[in-house]
């Protein structure tokens, strides 16, 4: 597996892949549990769990947005589809369409992906001014969100030879136990994908970046990056459904990643 080596600027808040970075057109972070705390276990939530933590939520999204030097954060209803929007106007979160990825050639408008263990992918076309988001977990990736993402993009005026990607921070190859069944849904599929899972008895562990990130190669973008980073192995940095669903623990916070074309 490939992986960038992240920058380690403000390393506790805000990851980012050097590839994006180096984009000066485009603002992108991977944020962490801690982007609007600073103790080492922060609650930097940007998921809208429950009404009352709305005004939190809202204020943790707002300080994100402002660190991607935007003006608006556009986030869809995530529910492991392979669906994208195009976004020309940003929206208000009650009005926000079900999909797992967005679209968009609008400057000032950052794209917005939630994730706790699924991986988080940014993706820019420096020439033709487009961005893209999308929200991978193994359901989605194996759907086809990538690929639609990357379809979606090219239909706005992108081209696959331009595009930047990353997969960031997600549930690592080491942590991501499954079971034999899962397994066989990826090999009766193709047997290709066979590569993408270690046999440990008495189960198989699956590396989903390496399968998002190729994901992304198949659809024929050049530049795609891992991250690297471990949602459910490094708590001081990110939450993790897996992590909090082994503890019994009633929800977990979910954190932001996105990428806007800054005006």
């Amino acid at each position: 597996m490939t992986v960038s080596a992240p920058q380690k600027t403000h390393a506790r808040h805000r990851l980012e892949i050097p590839a994006l970075a180096a984009l000066s057109t485009f603002q992108h972070g991977f944020f962490t549990r801690n982007a609007t705390a600073e103790e080492t276990y922060g609650n930097a939530n940007c998921a809208f769990r429950t009404p009352e933590e709305a005004d939190v939520v809202t204020a943790n999204r707002a300080r994100c947005c402002d660190a991607l030097k935007a003006t608006a954060l556009v986030s869809v209803r995530q529910h492991h589809t392979a669906d994208v929007v195009t976004v020309d106007a940003p929206w208000p979160w009650k009005d926000a369409p079900v999909a797992d990825a967005l679209v968009t050639r609008q400057r000032g408008i950052a794209l917005g992906i939630l994730t706790a263990d699924c991986a988080p992918v940014l993706l820019a076309d420096p020439v033709a001014g487009i961005i893209g988001a999308a929200h991978a977990g193994w359901r989605g990736a194996f759907d086809g969100v990538v690929e639609n993402t990357v379809a979606a993009m090219v239909a706005n005026g992108a081209h696959q030879d331009h595009i930047v990607a990353a997969v960031g921070p997600c549930i690592g190859a080491v942590s991501y136990e499954v079971g034999p069944e899962f397994r066989q849904r990826f090999i009766d599929r193709n047997p290709a994908f066979a590569i993408y899972f270690r046999d440990s008895a008495p189960r198989p562990y699956f590396d989903l970046a390496a399968f998002v990130r190729d994901r992304l190669k198949s659809a024929g973008v050049a530049a795609a990056h891992i991250h690297g980073g471990d949602t459910f192995a490094d708590e001081s940095l990110f939450f993790s459904y897996r992590r909090a669903t082994l503890r019994g623990e009633p929800d977990y916070g979910r954190q932001l990643s996105a990428i806007a074309l800054v005006p």
